[in-house]
């Protein structure tokens, strides 16, 4: 019995609540921004979900859908690694390329295509109701972007398509912030997105990251009074007494503008009313509506009224006539009105389109015997109507006169609609004379872009006398208020007292947005440009309010924001703080905005500014400092500047530097989750041209399994951008030591370091840079990416620098980066070029000497029928060369490992990769990424504990292989991902590994590939390895045999039960072949490798099974006898450094000299494991030493077709 009672309340319980569910979700209630459902179920897919946002994560897109997707232009839901070279990398919401955003697909026609995105339908907006997104726009092509390639439109019921936003037509590869002003609409309408276009890559114009704000009406109060200064609406509804007869429905059923008798209430619907758009000027006023300006051109026209918030309603608008612009002023003005007085003053209301280049300003003037200005705005505010209130107090009968200023730009213009005069405005019928008519404004003194450029042209500096600077008596003055909400910013000004400051009062826009002043245009700027303010936050409340500092770029837009505050900063009015705010380099001509928002605008609280000055700002300005480019960055950038115009800024790193450990570097973290956007990039101040070359020093890292890339670029006056050096792909945990030659320079230029965001899950740094005259030494590393490293060529034919685009002989892909794109060195050996028995040579620059064996790894491609004999030397600075390798025959279209050891003593050399002709047809030989590792060579099939390196495994930089890399470090240097607690060879933190980590920066089931050198086939070689797998780890381990071009699955490893455990495979091919061990992604975990070998010619239970024979060789008994000869010469030269010492004990000892540039910088020597450091010694030039001559003589020609 009891179990059937409770079963009866269960039941009853849950009919309850579905009809309670039921009940919220009437059609009425639907998607009109208020949660009616205590789950707010009612409100998704409006166009918005949970939170009254969308960013297109789920595949519902929030109900958006595009109007055809079989047109051959129309909208689509994409993921940034859908996209290679066009589109955002990464979508705005989650900033990898796993997110989702809404973009174009490519379109390639002779006419114009529209693409249009439609939202669901919605209802009952309010007047304050806006749509904030991001939104992408970028000339990927360079085709051109046209003149419309984004705007957004609404539509509602009974009424023509209103244009609401258009976005500045300019190419940026970055997203950026807007927001559409939707306004009140009371029926139900739609949102459109539209995108127009004849010609343009995928995804070049997105959006993402949609929020609705501040839509819903305003709630019923049931049951409880209004509040002191606010009105009950018929809904039982509260809005404030301000609001009531201003030409707005902000109660949303009309209360609030219904008795509204004495106003005099102007639409334009009907006509002019009584006002008189008769004026001096030859710009006139008109009646219009956006269907009479145009409906097919979105750039014309404010797209719809403010009265009813359509296209067919009808306002008064100003631009610059089809017949040119003649005069740059109109103004109309009111009938003539009775005298006021400040008890009793006449209110106006009036809403005002201020938008585009076009809109100069609005002034509102009152004219009784003169005329005064009483109100104005300034410039563009955007594409929506704002609400102002002028209040008039005359002694004599006045007209109202508004007049505005129109630009000669190519759209905008300015609207006003919706005036309504208070009941204290009344007729008169008495005209005033005008005793005098005012002045028109003296003409610019300069063009207009030397106007706020930071240098005075002008006789008394009138062109800087009022932009911004309060150090100028008029300065001041050249902030105007941009305010379209209930905060606005007024300049206060005291001669007597010598006093003023900028503060925050309320206003009568309808928007809930920040207070915001500008200033004129300025700039462009120098790199030491700075502006400092005082500033006030202050009253009885805890928290007063914030205030932040923004630039506005002319082609940027909107940038975020370089300072903030937040709170107070005392209980006293004078209660000031002073701020320095870096502004940089700024290419473009730029504003500057003060915003701010007031938690409560009252007496007890202010929000005050004063004393701002601009210092260092010229262009020109460039700051001298003792150490030039030269820095270690720990007492700030040096010489350098972060980049304003790119997506992200270097960071400074404490406890990771190279020099000491303990310092700083510079960084990007790609994966941080706030980083937006494709590039980062540090900028040298501006370098005079020298007599010689020069070189760029400096250490870095590249770490990470999604790492992406570091550049080096140089480029000068015009911006032409040249890439010196570039690396991507992870490069293991580790300090590497780079050399990048720079050109002689015959004009001042400009050299950056460029962080690029392909990659989401990794980490770039620099640390130690040195810039020098002179030529660099050998790079350890050259991939041929960006330059020939300083490689030059000399013999019967010259060496190419080429890619798979630009020849019709190499090899079609690289080894860098696999693709077509990537570059290599290369020498074309048919008969028809180089003759059998011809010679040529492709030598490194000169690499100082070292007691230590090094090996020299490097990537080599031979095609054809007898493609020619490739030898590989070691050309000490005395001596003979030393043959280290050598190989002649054709391989197949592959690219193959070659490596020999380096024995020099202190003896210097260089690199010498002799070619000789063989007589073949079609044929080649190619070189890339070489490797100067500081170890010795290992002998192939050798255990690899990778504690000096990877040996000869690597990862590969082709998208299309893979997505990852597999990264090499130790638990010791681990300051981010999970790794084992040890490695397997030493079993302690120190010990390196192998490692491929799981994180929600990259997508599940993404892979990453690491292969083996080419292998001679084989009845059976063994294959050993230590894996660490944790129980926790979802990541998958596959052993793959690659050859021809497939690959056969040898092993597959999912969890490993314990610490590292051991695998040994045999491997069967009748093919030559390489080992891949290949990372599959989970959600979680790592998979860790360890002392991988393999045995050729012999199985794991040790049976020989065949002969190990190879086409190449490697050279190491030339290296002995270098290394003897060396020797001696080291013994003789130690015996004469030993009398001449003796003889001169008694003299004095110079004191060295400094390194050029700054300080000295410390050059990494060691293994991976080892931070020690040494001092380079000055070298004599190279030519002096006799290695061979780097130029090309007259005679010698590339004969490439």
């Amino acid at each position: 019995m009891v179990l059937v009672k409770s079963s009866a309340v269960v039941l009853l319980l849950a009919l309850q609540w579905a009809a309670g569910s039921w009940a919220c979700l009437t059609p009425e209630g639907r998607c009109d921004f208020v949660c009616d459902c205590t789950d707010c179920s009612d409100e998704l897919d409006c166009g918005y979900g949970k939170g009254f946002e969308c960013d297109f994560e789920d595949a519902g897109m929030c109900g958006w859908t595009p109007q055809s997707s079989s047109s051959p232009y129309s909208w689509e839901r994409l993921q940034g690694d859908a996209l290679a070279d066009s589109g955002p990398n990464s979508d705005y919401t989650t900033g990898t390329a796993m997110g989702w955003f809404m973009g174009v697909k490519a379109v390639n026609e002779d006419f114009l295509h529209t693409a249009v995105l439609i939202s669901p339908e919605m209802k009952q907006s309010s007047p304050t109701c806006r749509l904030r997104l991001r939104y992408f726009l970028w000339d990927s092509d360079q085709t051109g972007l046209g003149s419309s390639p984004l705007w957004a439109s609404v539509i509602h019921q009974g009424s023509q398509e209103a244009i609401v936003w258009r976005p500045e037509a300019s190419s940026v590869r970055g997203w950026r912030e807007a927001s559409i002003f939707l306004g009140r609409i009371p029926s139900a309408f739609q949102v459109r997105l539209h995108s127009q276009r004849s010609k343009g890559q995928r995804g070049d114009v997105a959006i993402d990251q949609l929020e609705f704000l501040n839509c819903a009406l305003p709630l019923p109060l049931p049951g409880k009074e209004c509040p002191a200064g606010m009105v009950e609406c018929k809904s039982e509804a509260c809005v404030a007494q301000s609001q009531v007869c201003d030409g707005t429905d902000d109660c949303g059923d009309g209360t609030d503008e219904e008795n509204c008798d004495g106003y005099r209430r102007c639409n334009f619907e009907d006509g002019l009313c009584d006002w008189d758009l008769r004026s001096l000027s030859k710009l006139k006023w008109v009646r219009t509506n956006q269907k009479s300006i145009s409906t097919t051109d979105p750039l014309k026209g404010p797209g719809r009224d403010h009265s009813n918030n359509s296209a067919s309603g009808y306002f008064l608008y100003v631009t610059v006539p089809e017949t040119g612009l003649t005069n740059d002023w109109a103004a109309f003005q009111s009938p003539s009105l009775q005298p006021t007085n400040s008890s009793h003053p006449c209110k106006m209301v009036m809403y005002t389109h201020q938008f585009g280049p076009r809109s100069g300003g609005l002034t509102v003037l009152v004219s009784d015997r003169t005329v005064n200005p009483v109100w104005k705005r300034g410039g563009s505010l955007g594409d929506l109507w704002v609400k102002a209130e002028v209040e008039i107090v005359a002694d004599e009968t006045f007209q109202i006169l508004i007049m505005a200023a129109i630009r000669n730009f190519s759209y905008g213009g300015i609207g006003v609609d919706s005036i309504s005069l208070s009941p204290e405005c009344r007729l008169s019928s008495e005209n005033n004379t005008l005793e005098k008519f005012p002045n028109p404004p003296n003409d610019p003194c300069t063009e207009p872009d030397k106007m706020c450029d930071f240098h005075e042209d002008c006789e008394g500096a009138a062109d800087e006398a009022k932009c911004g600077d309060f150090s100028y008596p008029e300065g001041s003055s050249g902030w105007t208020d941009i305010s379209t909400g209930s905060q606005g910013w007024v300049l206060h000004k005291n001669s007597t007292a010598k006093e003023e400051y900028l503060y925050v009062v309320k206003t009568p826009g309808q928007q809930l947005t920040e207070a915001q002043t500008q200033t004129p245009l300025l700039g462009p700027t120098g790199p030491a440009c700075n502006l400092s303010f005082d500033f006030a936050l202050t009253g009885n409340p805890n928290h007063i309010g914030e205030l932040s500092v923004r630039v506005i770029d002319s082609l940027l837009g909107m940038r975020p924001k370089l300072w903030e505050f937040s709170g107070k900063t005392g209980k006293e009015e004078d209660s000031w703080q002073s701020a320095s705010v870096f502004i940089g380099v700024r290419k473009y001509r730029f504003q500057l905005v003060f915003e701010a928002r007031a938690a409560k605008l009252c007496p007890c609280a202010k929000i005050k500014v004063k004393n701002v000055r601009f210092t260092s700002c010229h262009a020109d300005s460039i700051p001298s400092l003792p150490t030039a480019l030269s820095c270690n960055f720990e007492d700030g950038l040096c010489g350098w500047y972060q980049d304003n115009s790119d997506n992200f800024d270097w960071t400074v790193q404490d406890g990771m530097d190279h020099t000491i450990g303990i310092g700083r570097s510079l960084v990007v973290d790609m994966w941080s989750p706030s980083l937006r956007g494709a590039f980062g990039r540090l900028i040298s101040f501006p370098q005079s041209p020298g007599p010689t070359e020069y070189c760029l020093s400096f250490f870095y890292k590249l770490y990470g399994p999604n790492t992406g890339a570091l550049n080096v670029k140089l480029f000068d006056k015009t911006s032409y951008e040249t890439v010196l050096w570039t690396r991507s792909g992870a490069h293991g945990n580790m300090w590497h030591e780079a050399h990048c030659p720079v050109p002689h320079q015959l004009t001042d230029f400009q050299l950056m370091f460029e962080a690029v965001r392909y990659g989401f899950d990794g980490r770039v740094a620099i640390d130690d840079v040195v810039f020098l005259d002179g030529p660099c030494p050998i790079q350890r590393m050259c991939s041929f990416e960006a330059q020939q490293c300083g490689y030059s060529s000399s013999g019967d034919i010259r060496w190419l620098h080429r890619n798979g685009h630009t020849t019709t002989t190499g090899p079609k892909a690289d080894h860098t980066l696999g693709t077509e794109l990537g570059f290599y060195m290369m020498v074309n050996t048919a008969a028809a070029i180089l003759p059998s028995g011809g010679t040529t040579v492709l030598s490194s620059p000169v690499r100082y000497g070292t007691t230590k064996t090094e090996c020299v790894h490097f990537w080599y491609h031979m095609g054809g029928v007898n493609p020619g004999f490739l030898t590989v030397y070691m050309k000490p600075a005395k001596g003979d060369r030393v043959k280290i390798f050598s190989d002649s025959l054709n391989q197949g279209d592959v690219w193959r490992h070659g490596n020999g050891n380096i024995s020099s003593g202190l003896l210097d050399w260089q690199l010498e990769f002799e070619v000789i002709g063989a007589g073949g047809e079609s044929t080649h030989v190619a070189v890339d990424d070489i490797f100067i590792s500081p170890h010795p060579c290992e002998d192939r099939g050798s255990k690899c504990t990778l504690e000096t390196g990877m040996c000869s495994w690597s990862n590969t930089q082709n998208s299309k292989v893979d997505k990852l890399d597999w990264e090499l470090t130790s638990q010791e240097a681990e300051q981010h991902y999970s790794t084992p607690p040890e490695d397997h060879t030493l079993g302690n933190e120190r010990g390196h590994f192998l490692f491929f980590s799981s994180s929600n920066r990259t997508a599940a089931n993404q892979n990453a590939q690491l292969f083996s050198p080419h292998l001679p086939p084989t009845k059976g070689t063994c294959l050993k390895f230590w894996a660490y797998i944790p129980s926790s780890s979802d990541c998958l381990l596959n052993v793959w045999r690659l050859s021809e071009g497939h690959l056969h699955q040898l092993l597959v490893v999912d969890k490993i039960r314990g610490p590292w455990l051991r695998f040994d495979v045999n491997i069967e091919s009748a093919e030559e072949y390489q080992i891949v061990f290949e990372g599959i992604k989970g959600t979680s975990g790592v998979v860790a490798l360890d002392d991988i070998e393999y045995t050729i010619g012999f199985d794991c239970s040790n049976k020989h099974t065949d002969s190990l024979t190879t086409s190449s060789s490697v050279d190491n008994v030339g290296g002995i006898a270098a290394s003897v000869i060396v020797a001696l010469l080291l013994m003789a030269t130690l015996i004469a450094l030993l009398i001449y010492y003796l003889r001169t004990k008694q003299g004095t000892v110079s004191s060295p000299t400094s390194a050029a540039g700054g300080f000295t910088n410390e050059v990494y020597e060691g293994g991976v494991s080892e931070d020690h450091v040494k001092i380079p010694q000055i070298q004599n030039h190279p030519m002096a030493a006799g290695f061979n001559e780097v130029s090309v003589s007259s005679d010698v020609r590339d004969r490439e077709v």
